[in-house]
């Protein structure tokens, strides 16, 4: 992940396209994610280590609450995982996911080739409002 000058204002850019106001901790967040213009998947775990490696001194509940602020901002897509793992992806358009159970990774998946071509109606007084495609992959046996 990403922490140079570069990274640190690409960062910055990005909090104001979600109206965040750039503390320490939401910057260097920020830069590790969008830094290098990549995108990513990462969980709470996953960027608070890359935080450490980078010497930054951030709290795993700061990297929570962040990401939560993120994506209520919509600068990342939430992608829960068995009800219980998150992964936040700064890829915001529609899009499929490979999920790897033997190693818990999450990836982008092709479009192509991939079809809904209808959903249930919603209950009264409910709306769509997107559909997750995970598609879980294991080693062949």
């Amino acid at each position: 992940m990403w922490t140079s000058d570069k990274g640190i204002e690409r960062g910055s850019q990005w909090l104001a396209a979600g109206g965040l106001r750039p503390t320490r901790q939401r910057l260097t967040l920020a830069s590790l994610l969008v830094g290098d213009g990549q995108h990513r998947h990462v969980t709470a775990e996953s960027l608070f280590e890359a935080a450490r490696a980078a010497g930054d001194k951030v709290s795993l509940a700061t990297v929570y609450n962040t990401l939560r602020a993120f994506s209520a901002a919509g600068l990342l897509r939430e992608i829960t995982i068995n009800g219980a793992r998150s992964y936040f992806d700064t890829r915001l358009d529609d899009h499929p996911h490979f999920y790897r159970e033997d190693s818990g990774e999450l990836t982008d998946a092709p479009s192509e080739g991939l079809e809904i071509a209808s959903l249930p109606e919603p209950p009264e007084g409910a709306e769509v409002s997107k559909v997750d495609v995970v598609i879980r992959l294991r080693p062949k046996r």
